[in-house]
């Protein structure tokens, strides 16, 4: 979160211990999309029988049974005034884009890399959300973190424009030739903040939301060229990111299940320190000294552009106002 004569493979330094080699990954073909779509449907298949059978007795159900039904489409029916815990998986697909390197004495743009997301792969696709509905309202915010993952495809035979160290590159080269490592897959990591509307086509056990928001890019940045002894490492801030949202839930006591489509794009400058890293805070802190003292990084910066779809499903816990309490 696409072969000339290049520089001898890295040669690791005192400073750093790339554990990288030169061997070239071959390119996955596994159909992420399709897989994930296929899990999801798998799960609404599960899920809503299990809903239904929660809600729908024998054709001669009795009143009794009738007035049960009322009582759990009261209990679960939206009314404002929520909150809601959730976790949740998904497939990403990630349009190519151009990687751009700059640094004193090279210039140069790697062409339509076509990343790969591979989401179930370690580490997995995931995300994590915290949402409040406003009491007596349709409106509601929502913290959203995504961990979502790009890959090169290194057999990619791909266009290179500018100059390296001064001298100017080939026109085209195999992706693998040229990179050790350019991958951003301990996540192409995105925090937003969101603002979300119920919309009014909702039953007491479904209801259907959009939202828009805007945070930041958090990736975990791994950039080594050939020739290079030392690589980028670690986790980052690279830049702003921004999603939009469509989704459905589905309603039962105290859970909710969902399914939602989104779309989300950030603009990625990430510095390259080359430097080993760890924790995120750490390193995030170590970039705020760099910035702060006014020194640029060591690798100079790489910037990209990463426009992706994304089909996610989860669940998690809401809490309520009880009937008696709400408005």
């Amino acid at each position: 979160m696409g072969a000339p004569s290049t520089a001898a493979d890295a040669v690791p330094s005192r400073r750093s211990k790339p554990r990288w080699t030169a061997k070239t990954r071959q390119r996955s073909t596994r159909p992420d999309g399709a897989a994930a779509i296929a899990a999801m449907v798998a799960l609404a298949a599960w899920a809503v029988p299990t809903i239904l059978a929660q809600d729908v007795g024998e054709p001669d159900q009795s009143e009794r049974h009738a007035a049960d039904q009322a009582e759990m489409a009261a209990r679960v029916r939206y009314r404002g005034g929520e909150t809601f815990i959730g976790a949740y998986g998904g497939a990403p697909y990630t349009y190519a884009s151009d990687v751009r390197i700059t640094k004193p004495g090279s210039d140069f743009t790697v062409h339509g890399i076509d990343w790969e997301g591979r989401p179930f792969d370690h580490p997995i696709y995931y995300g994590f959300r915290a949402t409040r509905w406003l009491a007596g309202s349709a409106l509601g915010g929502m913290i959203d973190f995504t961990h979502s993952k790009v890959y090169p495809p290194f057999d990619q035979q791909t266009k290179l424009t500018g100059t390296r160290d001064g001298q100017p590159l080939p026109s085209d080269t195999r992706l693998g030739d040229f990179f050790h490592k350019i991958e951003f897959t301990h996540g192409h990591n995105m925090l937003t903040l969101n603002g979300l509307i119920r919309l009014p086509f909702r039953t007491a056990f479904v209801s259907s939301y959009v939202g828009l928001g805007a945070g930041v890019s958090l990736p975990h940045t791994e950039v080594q060229l050939k020739g290079d002894g030392v690589r980028t490492y670690e986790y980052q801030y690279t830049g702003p990111a921004a999603q939009a949202v469509i989704g459905f839930e589905i309603r039962v006591p105290r859970l909710s299940y969902f399914v939602e489509y989104k779309f989300s794009f950030a603009d990625y400058r990430a510095p390259l320190q080359h430097r080993d890293g760890g924790w995120i805070g750490f390193d995030l802190f170590h970039q705020l000294q760099r910035w702060w003292s006014g020194r640029e990084p060591e690798g100079g910066w790489a910037t990209t552009k990463l426009v992706s779809h994304q089909v996610i499903s989860g669940m998690g816990y809401r809490t309520a106002p009880s009937i008696s309490a709400a408005p």
